[in-house]
């Protein structure tokens, strides 16, 4: 039933014309539905190299110097004793082996030798009670080549980089709901094949395709249920799609530890997409974007089944009842204007926009994958210590919920990485005799730069117009993922000094911090639809 009359109606913004169908009803519901099991692969594909490219102990095969005369009445612990050096530490080196046997080694750690080691000459022996396999036992990546091990993670983020880019462009020209499907197919099959690469350079090229594919579904979920809430949900939808990340993070430590060889384990985290392929079907296309870009016929379908679904039959609104009137609700300069990124610095409030959301993301990234990325020494096994990672973003993500809508998003998103900047500092300084302590604010770290990133996406989707939200996204993204590229390479520099990786992570966590307080706030405000409303505040409330 139509209340409104199409010769009275005035312009409108598009949150008005939800109120109309209801801006959270079944119909969101039902989307946010649709996209949990794409993002349960997200965390399972993002901190999967915690599993597939550990390192478990391993020390030099010595099967060559093994003399059946001399070794025959030796124990396994003795024939190492005399076969590879020890360290400092007392424990046997994992990379160097004596030319030959130095037996007067049996006869107490005082004897010495002036026996020079060498580097392993027959590959290395693996403790296979943790792993069955990884990629650094396949490959033997480890001493020398432990950077190449690390660099998969490097590789798999460059992929996700150029993801955000290319998604970013392609879904704000060809639409949502079509490169969510290209998304799920290409996540799909480079993650499948990468179960099955026979070379460490397939591996890497494969892992590189499997993130430039997911990176689709992680901008294009969030923005495509946000697109669908009223202002007053916002908050609600965006901290449950990120609880969906929690969950499947959880997942990933049982699953690792179910499924200890690495390709079992890649095809077990991935072959969910089947399933994620098959319900697209059933996701709609968003409105606004449909609107934005003068495909009103079929903005005004999906509305009409929005209304349908939420049981809202009598509308105020003639948009509703007439299609053409919808192009009244978006108000933009060239209806049929494709834009770029270059959109995004053109004028200089979306320049300043851009430079200090960039900057964030990169903080926000750098920081959750160098806390993630590094769950070993805290005297758990590492399936637990990861559970526990997981498992404190749920206090997180409802503190989040909370403070979102209390002190804003800008004062939330820079206290959770101010917070996390924080924590880290005081674990450089804390002794590591007390690791009850330190482990406890290792865990209230990580658990406050999860927090910082389910800001940040909400966030970053209230910032940017809708004509170039996606592009946006993909931006930040980028940024975000260049962060999380570098950050194994940051984790390497323990060797130089072993609390540099940590002084990067906690300056970046800081500064990025000081950088969020420079943006917009955005709480209780319509999201913005054309740059107009970014470049006049008179016209639209967010100020920048």
């Amino acid at each position: 039933v139509c209340a409104g009359d199409p010769k009275t109606d005035v312009k409108m913004k598009f949150d008005s014309l939800l109120d109309e169908v209801n801006g959270l009803g079944k119909f969101q519901i039902l989307i946010v539905i649709l996209l949990v099991v794409p993002r349960f692969i997200l965390p399972c594909h993002f901190l999967l190299n915690n599993f597939i490219a550990a390192m478990p102990s391993h020390h030099c095969n010595i099967t060559a110097l093994v003399d059946g005369d001399i070794f025959e009445n030796l124990t396994q612990e003795q024939r190492l004793t005399v076969s590879i050096p020890a360290q400092e530490d007392g424990t046997l080196s994992s990379c160097e082996m004596f030319p030959q046997p130095q037996l007067h080694l049996l006869y107490g750690p005082s004897n010495t030798t002036d026996t020079p080691a060498v580097e392993c000459q027959n590959g290395w022996v693996y403790d296979t009670s943790t792993f069955t396999s990884t990629i650094a036992t396949e490959w033997d990546l480890v001493c020398n080549k432990k950077g190449m091990n690390k660099a998969t993670a490097t590789v798999f983020f460059c992929g996700v980089m150029l993801g955000a880019v290319i998604f970013g462009t392609l879904c704000d020209r060809f639409g949502r709901k079509s490169m969510l499907l290209l998304s799920y197919v290409c996540a799909m099959g480079f993650g499948l094949t990468s179960a099955f690469s026979s070379s460490y350079t397939m591996f890497a090229v494969m892992r590189f395709f499997t993130g430039l594919g997911l990176t689709g579904i992680s901008i294009i979920s969030i923005v495509l249920s946000i697109e669908w809430v009223d202002v007053q949900h916002r908050t609600l939808i965006g901290v449950i799609g990120s609880m969906a990340w929690t969950v499947g993070n959880m997942l990933l430590a049982g699953l690792a530890y179910a499924v200890n060889d690495w390709r079992s384990l890649l095809i077990t985290v991935t072959a969910p997409l089947g399933f994620a392929i098959i319900t697209w079907w059933w996701i709609p296309e968003s409105a606004r974007w449909l609107i934005a870009n003068g495909k009103v016929e079929k903005a005004h379908f999906y509305l009409q089944k929005c209304a349908k679904c939420n049981r809202n039959k009598i509308f105020t609104c003639s948009c509703l009842c007439f299609p053409q009137m919808l192009s009244s609700i978006v108000m933009v300069e060239k209806q049929n204007k494709s834009y770029t990124y270059v959109d995004l610095v053109r004028t200089p409030k979306m320049r300043k926009l851009a430079i200090l959301s960039g900057m964030v993301w990169y903080g926000v990234a750098s920081t959750y994958y160098g806390i993630s990325l590094n769950i070993s020494g805290f005297g758990l096994n590492i399936y637990l210590t990861h559970f526990i990672y997981a498992a404190i973003e749920f206090p997180a993500k409802l503190m989040v919920y909370f403070f979102l809508d209390k002190i804003g998003r800008r004062h939330c998103q820079a206290g959770t990485l101010l917070l996390t900047g924080t924590c880290i500092a005081i674990n450089i300084f804390l002794s590591k005799d007390m690791w009850l302590f330190r482990t406890i604010v290792a865990i209230v770290g990580k658990g406050l730069s999860e927090a910082s990133f389910t800001t940040v996406f909400l966030y970053t989707t209230e910032l940017y117009p809708t004509v170039v939200r996606q592009n946006g996204m993909g931006y930040n993204s980028f940024m975000g993922r260049l962060g999380a590229s570098i950050t194994p390479l940051v984790l390497l520099l323990e060797d130089v000094w072993k609390l540099l990786p940590q002084v990067i992570i906690c300056a970046l966590a800081m500064l990025s911090g000081l950088v969020a307080l420079l943006l917009p706030e955005t709480h209780n405000i319509r999201l913005p639809e054309t740059i107009e409303d970014i470049e006049k505040p008179g016209k639209f409330e967010m100020k920048i």
